[in-house]
């Protein structure tokens, strides 16, 4: 979420659905915004294209008069979180034109679509900062908890030198299970039950992530690194690239049986030497701010913190 303060200079701001030609558009402004995350046209197109229906996905653009998008809105109902009522949204305003009442007029749009769809609880991520901070909370949104983005410049970094694996465990990549996904399918749901967050989410419908996770555009199958245990996917450290150089972690995971032996560590490190090796410049991760462990493995990688996000809430109804 960015804030819109009082406009200076008033200019017709208008917010509207998105239309197919608004991907590029769409993408920009979240690079401007948030560029320690990945956004690609094609990405932004692709998941307007396989939303859930069941989570009456509404993307929104703000436009000035001469066309131009100067800020977005993501919004869902969480349906597949184990409780019902539960919405989100996320608001991002180009930084070069904050002022004109874009944030504000997203918002509005995207709370009424929620409510009117039986939401009762709305969670926003909102750019640490006390203009941010302030500009949500004015809006009846309090802070929860906090997540921080992390960057690598690989090509400066000093990775830990790659390490063979120990007996029984094998390093493969997620290309090796294109014939049949599924066993990634269900190490990434049991990783997800226990992530840490405000919102649980249940992994339960293989046809939806196959389609939506598995062949998202983002999504790097030579880059992202499966350590497999006694032929058994046991840790698995997903890999997202986005054509311009720069590489993200979408995901790191051990299945509660295998934890504490390192595995997700030397997936990780596997999936970086990858990256470098494949041309990519900066990698960047987040985690939650009470992520003691991953933040521990990131920062021995070499990540350093580069910004951080507070999730909000506001009760509605």
């Amino acid at each position: 979420m960015r804030p819109a303060p009082v406009a200076c200079h008033p200019m017709t701001v208008i917010v509207r659905d998105v239309r197919a030609q608004d991907a590029e558009g769409f993408a920009r402004v979240r690079r401007a915004a948030l560029p320690f995350m990945l956004a690609t046209a094609e990405q932004v197109a692709f998941d307007w294209a396989h939303a859930h229906p069941d989570a009456h996905d509404r993307p929104l653009v703000a436009v000035t008069e001469d066309g131009a998008i100067i800020g977005t809105a993501q919004l869902r109902i969480a349906h597949d979180a184990p409780e019902p009522g539960i919405g989100s949204v996320n608001v991002y305003v180009d930084p070069a034109r904050l002022g004109l009442g874009a944030g504000t007029l997203l918002l509005r749009a995207a709370e009424e679509h929620l409510v009117e769809r039986g939401a009762r609880t709305l969670y926003s991520w909102v750019l640490d900062g006390p203009a941010n901070r302030a500009w949500a909370e004015r809006r009846g949104y309090a802070p929860r908890r906090g997540a921080h983005f992390l960057r690598l410049d690989l090509t400066t970094a000093e990775l830990p030198p790659l390490q063979d694996p120990p007996s029984g465990v094998e390093l493969r990549t997620a290309e090796d299970f294109a014939a049949d996904p599924r066993p990634l399918f269900e190490l990434d749901a049991v990783t997800t039950a226990d992530e840490p967050g405000d919102v649980g989410t249940e992994l339960d419908d293989y046809a939806h992530w196959r389609e939506t996770t598995w062949e998202h555009p983002l999504f790097d199958r030579a880059l992202t690194t499966v350590a497999v245990v006694d032929g058994v996917p046991a840790a698995f450290s997903a890999a997202q690239t986005d054509g311009r150089g720069r590489y993200c972690s979408g995901m790191t995971g051990t299945a509660p049986a295998f934890r504490g032996r390192g595995l997700a560590k030397l997936a990780k490190a596997a999936s970086l030497h990858r990256a470098r090796a494949a041309g990519c410049g900066e990698a960047f991760t987040s985690n939650d701010a009470g992520n003691g462990p991953m933040l521990a493995i990131n920062k021995w990688f070499g990540y350093e913190i580069c910004a951080t996000e507070v999730r909000h809430v506001r009760t509605v109804g």
